[in-house]
């Protein structure tokens, strides 16, 4: 492994140099931080929900806290109405193409390294860096050099593995993957306390990386719940402005009265109700990567239709897939090559604080993501079961660590298993018997803790009293 360290000096002699740069500025700097932290993901903070909430459970214990990340999403309202939080941009590079695509990563390792550290040492002095694992490379070697400078504690959080993620695209063998996680491993020692989202995870992390951490499930924040069919009515208003398949297939008798694809609000007494024959309403989420392989999904949709043509008694689906990426393009050229007759499909992106409405709108939740480690859990359906979304989830490994198969939804292999799993689900739909509603119900009674107080029996006992 010697072999590989030149491969790294560019992050690690650029960030000296940054900090040797900065010395002269910042020791002017009257020494302080107590009680601050910076949370950091080189990434959207709009799309690092856990990072988000991390802040603001520290700012709801009176923190200041320092957010820092690319601004490319719109944070939601909560993180940016507090006064304990500032945002902290960190520019994404972008047009880095000259030379052999080796060069290209050099040069990008370098010029993140210079820029972040240059971010680190410009913020007020915390006495916590708070780091979102993956992407690691530089950003672990960078805060730990960030974390000396300032003599402040580096926490990492491990969502995952980056070199896994990497391998999706290079191969387990590539000469970058097996850099990168001779990296992780390094230089994910020198950290002070370490956080992951799975049991599995944290067995992983000691057997082969030395690596003691504590287990933070991801948890529902508290807006993650069932929306009352009042504020349903008003999401589907809203998004009939944009979106073909939340549009009612008539207008209502009454002029006065307002309906949706799914509910109708009565013009005189102002009252909603569900329509008849509504369609039932589908949803995932994804981020569009190469660990979702939605041709599963659409394959299972080819079937349910294919049932519906045979004579089985099921609804119309409305299909929604929210989510930004670099795969989207590719999958909504696939969707529409599709002709469906009693299926609509549409991909918005939708506001910070449309998600959790939709979800607990909802009548069913896809969940397609497959763990490039097999150690992580998908935070969507951390979401949907806090709106107490019954969920279709692909397997992997450990994803029995969350999805109890036939109590709160039903694991699946591929998409024939879940175009059955479709088919028993909606028959004879919306009846109130059935799995669907069972799943319904066993979600409302389970007694799961929320972020809040999950994070304070975990964490805060890491960080101890303010300094």
């Amino acid at each position: 492994m010697a072999a590989l360290g030149p491969w790294l000096w560019p992050g690690v002699t650029g960030a000296a140099a940054a900090a040797l740069l900065l010395l002269p500025l910042l020791w002017r700097r009257r020494a302080g931080g107590a009680g601050r932290v910076c949370v950091a993901v080189l990434g959207d903070v709009g799309r690092s929900p856990r990072m988000q909430y991390h802040a603001l459970a520290l700012a709801r214990h009176g923190r200041e806290v320092s957010l820092l990340g690319y601004l490319q999403s719109r944070p939601h309202r909560d993180v940016l109405r507090s006064a304990h939080i500032r945002l902290v941009p960190v520019a994404e590079l972008r047009g880095l193409r000259v030379g052999p695509k080796l060069f290209q990563y050099v040069l990008k390792v370098l010029v993140q390294s210079v820029q972040l550290l240059y971010t680190l040492l410009r913020i007020d002095q915390p006495s916590y860096i708070l780091l979102q694992n993956p992407p690691g490379l530089p950003s672990i070697a960078v805060a730990w050099v960030a974390g000396l400078f300032w003599r402040s504690k580096l926490i990492i959080d491990w969502h995952n593995y980056g070199y896994t993620i990497m391998s999706l695209s290079h191969g387990r063998n590539h000469p970058l993957v097996q850099i990168a996680k001779w990296y992780e491993k390094l230089f994910g020692r020198l950290s002070d306390y370490n956080l992951c989202v799975t049991d599995a995870m944290k067995e992983d992390l000691w057997m082969n990386c030395n690596i003691k951490a504590v287990t933070l499930y991801d948890r529902p924040a508290s807006y993650f719940k069932e929306t009352p069919l009042d504020l349903r009515h008003r999401l589907y208003m809203k998004l009939a402005q944009d979106y073909e398949p939340f549009r009612a297939r008539a207008e209502p008798v009454d002029p006065s009265a307002e309906r949706s694809a799914f509910t109708e609000r009565g013009g005189r007494d102002g009252r909603v109700l569900e329509s008849r024959g509504r369609p039932a309403l589908l949803i995932s989420s994804t981020s569009w990567t190469e660990d979702e392989d939605f041709s599963v999904l659409l394959k299972a949709l080819e079937d349910y239709e294919r049932f519906i043509d045979e004579g089985a008694k099921l609804p119309a689906l409305v299909c929604v897939i929210t989510g930004k990426g670099p795969l989207k393009d590719y999958y909504n050229g696939l969707i529409q090559k599709l002709h469906f007759k009693h299926i609509q499909i549409c991909t918005p992106w939708l506001e910070a604080e449309d998600y959790p409405l939709l979800l607990g709108s909802a009548d069913l939740g896809v969940c397609l993501h497959k763990s490039s480690s097999g150690l992580d859990l998908p935070m969507k359906v951390v979401d949907m079961f806090g709106c107490c979304l019954p969920v279709c989830a692909i397997y992997f490994e450990c994803l029995h660590e969350l999805v109890k198969h036939n109590e709160n939804g039903l694991i699946f292999r591929d998409s024939s298993e879940l175009a059955e799993q479709l088919k028993m689900l909606f028959l004879e739909f919306p009846t109130l018997e059935g799995k669907l509603h069972s799943f319904r119900q066993n979600l409302r009674a389970s007694q799961e803790l929320r972020w809040d107080e999950s994070w304070d029996q975990t964490v805060l006992p890491l960080l101890g009293h303010k300094e």
